[in-house]
């Protein structure tokens, strides 16, 4: 009997599953450290650095800083999944993390937590100096020790998590020396990125409180005190999320100011309006449909935003 064709078969088999085995590693891996927002956080910090410093800064040292960024946004993402272990497990949009499962034991979790904190704040801190680096753990703490707890407490967990959403402008401003910029007597770029940080403050109202709509009944049987759940019409998320886009417009339209780009001015415009509008239809019919419309129109007005103030932005020349 000829053992080739069982010998392939087996090897075959062995292959197919070495290939499931890495896949569900890196799905867990995925849903470890969430990289859609951690970059999201990237993209603030390189428009951040952008607009104060001109890009004109030392490429190494950027990517240095990105790095450092990335590996203390994995650990504030793992830390929240160790802290929300239990109600994770109540949701089936988050069931399936690897501290639910058991993929991943709570004490690996706060090992590799902590090993991704320190390891991303001595890149950051090398790369960029301490103080972009200081920014980078602010924003650790802010999410972790404050916005997480808070989420079983009170509603104005938002609030506080938008703030450490908006931190990653200070991080990518103070990699671009700033301060001192602005001491210097450059206010256009420090008046830019406040704009840039006030937009992404009031940016994450409607994107977090479209995502709370949907997932309300989840959030409600998880004991998590979302806006949604404190209120089931959704009179007062949608009016959060109204009022907060409506700020953005105005807000948007500061970060054209500095640069006189016009370009800049109408994509604001455009970006805000747009949104603005999906917020209002929310706001109407508060129904699961105008929830994920205003979900993704979210993303693709930051995503605009984020663009254009790096294309159109005219980066200031550094310091003499």
């Amino acid at each position: 009997m000829n053992p080739q064709p069982a010998l392939a078969a087996e090897a075959s088999t062995d292959i197919i599953g070495m290939r499931r085995h890495v896949t569900a590693i890196l799905a867990d891996v995925s849903r470890l450290t969430r990289p859609r927002i951690a970059l999201m956080v990237l993209a603030t910090v390189v428009t951040a650095f952008w607009i104060t410093g001109g890009g004109r800064g030392d490429a190494v040292h950027l990517v240095g800083l990105l790095v450092g960024t990335a590996l203390v946004a994995a650990s504030s993402s793992i830390a929240n999944q160790i802290l929300e272990r239990h109600t994770d497990r109540l949701m089936p949009r988050t069931a399936r993390r690897p501290l639910v499962t058991g993929g991943l034991t709570s004490r690996a979790g706060w090992i590799l937590t902590a090993a991704t904190l320190v390891a991303g704040t001595l890149t950051a801190t090398v790369s960029a100096g301490w103080p972009a680096a200081a920014a980078a753990v602010a924003t650790w703490l802010l999410y972790v020790v404050l916005y997480t707890p808070l989420k079983r407490l009170t509603p104005l967990n938002t609030a506080v998590g938008a703030v450490a959403g908006a931190l990653p402008v200070a991080i990518g401003w103070l990699a671009a020396d700033g301060p001192a910029r602005l001491a210097a007597g450059d206010a256009a770029s420090a008046l830019t990125a406040a704009a840039l940080a006030t937009v992404l403050y009031l940016w994450q109202f409607p994107h977090f409180m479209a995502i709370a709509w949907l997932y309300r009944g989840q959030y409600a049987a998880a004991g998590l005190r979302m806006l949604t759940v404190d209120d089931p019409s959704g009179l007062r998320a949608a009016g959060q999320s109204l009022a907060a886009a409506l700020a953005m417009v105005p807000v948007s339209l500061v970060l054209a100011v500095p640069s006189g780009s016009i370009r800049l001015f109408l994509a604001a415009a455009v970006a805000s309006i747009v949104y603005g509008g999906a917020a209002v239809r929310f706001a109407v019919r508060r129904d699961d449909a105008s929830a994920r419309i205003l979900l993704l129109v979210s993303l693709g007005s930051l995503l605009a935003l984020l663009t254009a103030t790096v294309l159109f932005g005219q980066p200031r020349p550094p310091l003499s």
